[in-house]
């Protein structure tokens, strides 16, 4: 039980049927305590501790990085949503 444990997790938000409000978070945690964090409404990282603050440093002096994230509603959240409404729209 002795150990580090990092993860990182990847959330789509919205409550329109046609995604207008979609929003893509996405976290980082190191033994259960968020240090960064990204929000496509900010459109940029934000760290929360001295760690995360210097990760999101670093990520936001990175365009190729940031537009990746940004993108991320349209490419990642958007598809995915409209794969799994329509998964339970069918069964209704």
């Amino acid at each position: 039980a002795d150990g580090y444990y990092e993860y990182g997790m990847q959330e789509c938000v919205y409550s329109t049927i046609d995604y207008s409000d979609m929003v893509y978070l996405e976290s980082y945690s190191f033994n259960k305590d968020v240090f960064l964090q990204f929000n496509s409404t900010v459109g940029k990282y934000v760290g929360l501790t001295e760690l995360g603050v210097m990760n999101a440093e670093r990520l936001n002096k990175d365009p190729a990085i940031l537009q990746q994230s940004k993108a991320q509603v349209d490419t990642f959240c958007r598809p995915n949503a409209q794969l799994s409404d329509s998964a339970v729209r069918d069964k209704a």
